[in-house]
């Protein structure tokens, strides 16, 4: 059993291939297909990968990825693979390209494994909203891996690859890695080249991974970072060093939002293992405070009126003319978009393109959309308020630990609020993480937050990895 990029580079250095790793993993993508984590295992490319990087460790040429197995969320371009959103809108569709993330992970001899299931077009809390079913959490199969990127976060905590690539809107990536008992990482809006993603909101969508610890997330990260000519919102910072390295004496200032931790939604076991470690920092000479934050109940819903808008706007390509699936037997240009959308496009997805259009609309535009961006600023603005005067804020992952599957499915309004903890990052455009830090007596696991400053990935990682080897 491989945990860690580091128990890889072991096993290699006593004598194990890569293809050895990559079949190794390969069964148990087999052994746990009920699992439904990936859409397609990439069988065949991937040996191929494998034994090219075996030949380049034995000439000293390989890569700092050299056997790390990755799998990749569905909605990131991998040139001659299919890439659907999880949508049977793009069923069938191939590639023609490589994402921008996916070349760097190439680049540096890394292994793809295969596609993985996730929320259609990455909308959604609970991966219940996948064309190809749902995907079940291998802690407890009755619950839920959380959204979008259930897939990835479901691959790095049943052990059928080393980490994956996710996406996160507003917690895609961090409320999965909460529910699975995985390190989640979203790095900082503009920090990993969003080229080769298919766009569900273009200002807040952002690539990170999922690990087993924070190192391999740091390496990663490090990996597929930095600016990009295809990609014009991505930081121009030539240097790349994210290690992980927190001085053993070092003192830091930590935020935590006392609307969050009072809030009357937070599982209590949550709030008091959120509590236990704010006091364990402070017995160890850390700052903790706690901040005001009163703008927490305006999050959720700015999120969703920007959010859908920009879904709106992204997703009208797929229309049966210009991208997509096509209905059979149309008749006319507004009769072949609406059957094709219609059919081609699920229930959730099809809920947020009415809600987007609604807001971008004459006469409410200036009511939702203005108001929205403003709230947006609002919201930046205390966040960055809050970094000045101290190093990270923390705060809960998730309000709970993972539900039933069907629970919420019916009630929208609930599962929105599944994001209330994790879209403020994304609103403000901060890196944050989930760490697998806390264990529930219902059996689940949950993760506690932290979000750091922009652009200082380094200095999140190392006091994560510090966190999580000192306070677990």
């Amino acid at each position: 059993m491989y945990n860690t990029f580091a128990e890889i580079k072991k096993a290699i250095a006593e004598g194990k291939t890569v293809v050895e790793i990559t079949t190794y993993y390969l069964n148990n993508i087999k052994q746990q297909s009920h699992l439904n984590a990936f859409l397609e295992v990439f069988e065949e490319s991937a040996l191929a990968q494998a034994a090219l990087v075996d030949e380049k460790l034995k000439s000293g040429k390989a890569g700092k990825l050299a056997g790390m197995v990755i799998g990749i969320k569905d909605n990131m371009a991998y040139k001659d693979h299919k890439v659907s959103a999880a949508s049977k809108i793009l069923e069938n569709f191939e590639s023609l390209y490589n994402a921008t993330s996916i070349q760097r992970l190439i680049d540096e001899d890394a292994v793809i494994i295969g596609r993985t299931n996730c929320d259609e077009f990455a909308m959604g809390s609970s991966n219940e909203n996948s064309a190809f079913g749902n995907v079940l959490n291998p802690l407890n199969e009755k619950m839920v891996p959380g959204g979008s990127s259930g897939g990835s976060a479901v691959a790095v905590a049943a052990n059928l690859c080393t980490t994956t690539l996710g996406s996160d809107t507003g917690g895609s990536i961090r409320q999965p890695a909460s529910f699975t008992g995985t390190v989640g990482y979203k790095p900082t809006y503009g920090c990993v080249s969003r080229f080769g993603l298919l766009a569900y909101a273009s200002s807040f969508d952002q690539i990170g991974p999922f690990a087993n610890n924070v190192e391999d997330a740091a390496l990663v990260t490090e990996v597929i970072a930095g600016k990009d000519e295809y990609d014009s919102t991505v930081y121009q910072a030539e240097e790349r060093n994210f290690k992980v390295d927190f001085p053993s004496d070092k003192k830091i200032k930590v935020a935590y939002i006392k609307d969050c931790i009072e809030s009357e939604g937070l599982d209590p076991e949550i709030k008091a293992r959120s509590l236990e470690i704010i006091e364990a920092l402070k017995a160890n000479g850390h700052v903790v405070e706690a901040v005001d934050f009163p703008y927490l109940d305006a999050m959720v819903p700015t999120y969703y009126v920007l959010t859908t808008a920009e879904a709106s706007s992204n997703l009208a390509r797929y229309d049966g003319v210009h991208y997509g699936y096509q209905s059979p037997n149309v008749e006319g240009v507004e009769n072949t978009y609406k059957k094709s959308r219609s059919e081609g496009f699920g229930e959730e997805v099809q809920r947020r393109i009415m809600l987007g259009t609604f807001v971008l609309s004459h006469g409410y535009y200036d009511a939702y959309y203005t108001k929205g961006q403003r709230v947006r600023r609002v919201i930046q603005n205390k966040t960055k308020a809050i970094l000045d005067n101290y190093d990270f804020i923390l705060l809960p992952t998730t309000p709970s630990t993972a539900f039933e599957i069907g629970k919420n499915i019916d009630d929208p309004i609930t599962m929105y609020l599944q994001d209330i903890f994790t879209v403020q990052a994304n609103l403000a455009g901060n890196p944050a993480i989930s760490l697998p830090m806390g264990n529930h007596t219902n059996g689940m696991p949950f993760g506690v937050q932290l979000i750091g400053k922009h652009h200082e990935e380094a200095d999140l990682l190392s006091f994560s990895d510090y966190l999580m080897k000192n306070y677990n």
